[in-house]
Order: structure tokens, then C-alpha cells, then sequence
């Protein structure tokens, strides 16, 4: 990143806070090819808890510092740049605009005097929402009350709709969100949620239509598929049979949009070869964030047993 405005990295999406929520959506957002960077400084509320014990996939529970390293890996596995920095604004550009033009896309500031462009924002961190009080939301973003004699602010967990929309054009809010943002699995499956709606808006912004935009990230097994549906011909027909009359866009955009769904129809199907290529993999990823003395005191206890 750089401090000099003029030449400012340009993303898709920024998240700001890389905690179970942040890094949810940027996994969502990033596997579809949204350029995602996660910003990840601040005051964290997993980092208070001694022992991460009701996380699902986790029998045992999960220490948090090996937790946020599978959080964090996962993030960069999918696609996300994971920057060691404090988000201290969030603004719309004013260069080059129209005076009765709406603002498009938001500018970035960090505390060590970077600056980022995107077209979306993503705030996910449950404690400090003061770095959105420069979008001039602040009257309905912020509520009051009084405590001890002394008034004090904070942000509005109903701001964002049940969505993570807010009255905002591109901002999201994943956290903090009501009873959502209380613990860490259902932070995180929030956070899913909303990188779904971003995922979503964008195709919205390419002309997809309704229907077709919310897309479901997964795989399936290749042998079975109906063999009819492996054939692009087929995907095409689907595809016209499904598309609105009054679609406006151009037909060399509405070939793009259609091809381009058709190779991700496709890409949704994978071999047995691939399963278990992935499946090994997957089993080594794992293995790299245990302990090498645990791997083997485990080993010695099989070989004993």
C-alpha cells in the first residue's frame, strides 16, 4: 500500500476486521474472484477467550491462536490479502465527480498512512465502528446512552438490514450485528452470509439478473451428474430459458454473462481423482498448523496402542 492518494491500491472489496466474520466473507467474496484484501489490527473479541470450545469441527475445541492462523490461511488460500494495519477511515471519493452525481466506491485511510480504493466496504469488527463516521451516516449509524452520569455512543447493531445491507450503496456491516456477533460461529456464518450478498450485488452490477445473481458456492461429485448437464449446448438453453425478456444489456455482454455462468455450472463438478486429491490436501493444510512434537507423541501413542 501506499500513503500517496494518487496511487492507491484498488480492490474489490475491503474487510475491516479479520476475525471470524471478516475472514468468512472474504473467503466467500475472494473464491468467486473479487479482489479482497482484510485488514486485521485492532481490539478483538475472540482474543479474550481463553479456549475456543463450542466452534463446530473442533471436538476438542480449538486454542484461539491456532484458530485465527486456520482463519487467517483460509482467508489467503481463497484469495484475500491479509494487511497488519488499522483501518482509521472510511470516506467517498469527491475527485472527478458531478455535483448531483452519487458517490461511487469508498476511500480507505489506515493508521500507517496507506490508502485503498474499493468498490465495496465490509466493517466486521464488533468493538470500533468509529473509522464509518466520515460517510456522515453518524445520526442513524450511532445511538446514545447514559451511563454513570456520562453519555456515551455506539454503533447501531440494527444499522445493516438482516443482510449486512445498509442505507450505504457497497457498505456492509458483518459485525458487530445484534446477538450475531456474540459468538464466533455464528459471527462467522454471518459473515458468510453477507460475502454472499456482496458476491451477489456485484453479478447484479454485471447484469445478472435476480435469480440468477445469488450464487451457491460448492462442488459436487462429477458422477453425478446427469450426462446431459455436461454439455455447455444444454447450459445454454437453461440459461436463455431463464433470462428476463427485458434483460438490458448488449448481446455480445449477455454471451459474456452466459459463458461465464456456464464454466462456473461446470466447474461445480469434480472427479473422484479430485476429491481425493483435494481431500489429501486438505488433511496437510491441517497438519501444518499442529504442533510437530503433538503430531508425533500422537503417533507414538497408535504405534503403542
Amino acid at each position: 500500500m501506499t500513503a500517496d492518494s494518487d496511487a492507491a491500491d484498488r480492490y474489490d472489496v475491503v474487510i475491516v476486521g479479520g476475525g471470524p466474520a471478516g475472514c468468512s466473507a472474504g473467503v466467500f467474496t475472494a473464491r468467486y474472484g473479487l479482489d479482497t484484501v482484510v485488514f486485521d489490527r485492532g481490539n478483538s473479541s475472540l482474543r479474550r477467550c481463553a479456549h475456543l470450545e463450542n466452534y463446530l469441527g473442533f471436538p476438542g475445541g480449538i486454542d484461539v491462536e491456532t484458530f485465527y492462523d486456520l482463519a487467517h490461511d483460509h482467508a489467503r488460500e481463497a484469495g484475500c490479502d491479509l494487511v497488519d494495519d488499522l483501518v482509521e477511515s472510511v470516506t467517498r471519493p469527491d475527485a472527478d465527480r458531478e455535483e448531483d452525481a452519487e458517490p461511487s466506491g469508498f476511500v480507505v485511510e489506515t493508521q500507517d498512512g496507506g490508502t485503498v480504493e474499493a468498490a465495496s466496504v465490509v466493517a466486521a469488527t464488533r468493538y470500533d465502528a468509529d473509522y464509518l463516521r466520515p460517510l456522515g451516516d453518524e445520526d442513524a449509524m450511532f445511538e446514545s446512552h447514559e451511563h454513570d452520569g456520562e453519555v456515551h455512543e455506539h454503533f447501531d447493531r440494527t444499522y445493516a438490514d438482516r443482510d449486512g445491507r445498509t442505507p450505504i450503496d457497497g457498505l456492509y456491516v458483518a459485525s458487530p450485528v445484534e446477538s450475531v456477533s456474540t459468538q464466533a460461529i455464528t459471527a462467522a456464518g454471518h459473515g458468510a452470509l453477507v460475502g454472499r450478498h456482496v458476491v451477489g450485488d456485484a453479478r447484479r452490477d454485471e447484469g445478472y439478473w435476480d435469480d440468477a445473481a445469488d450464487r451457491v458456492d460448492w462442488v459436487r461429485r462429477e458422477r453425478a451428474r446427469d450426462p446431459e448437464w455436461g454439455d455447455r449446448d444444454r447450459w445454454r438453453d437453461y440459461f436463455d430459458d431463464a433470462a428476463p425478456d427485458d434483460l438490458d444489456v448488449s448481446d455480445a455482454e449477455y454471451e459474456r454473462l452466459r459463458e461465464r455462468e456456464i464454466d462456473d455450472r461446470l466447474d461445480m463438478y469434480v472427479s473422484d481423482d479430485e476429491i481425493d486429491r483435494r481431500e489429501q490436501r486438505a488433511h496437510d493444510r491441517l497438519l501444518e498448523h499442529i504442533d510437530t512434537d503433538r503430531i508425533r507423541a500422537y503417533l507414538d501413542r497408535v504405534d503403542g496402542d
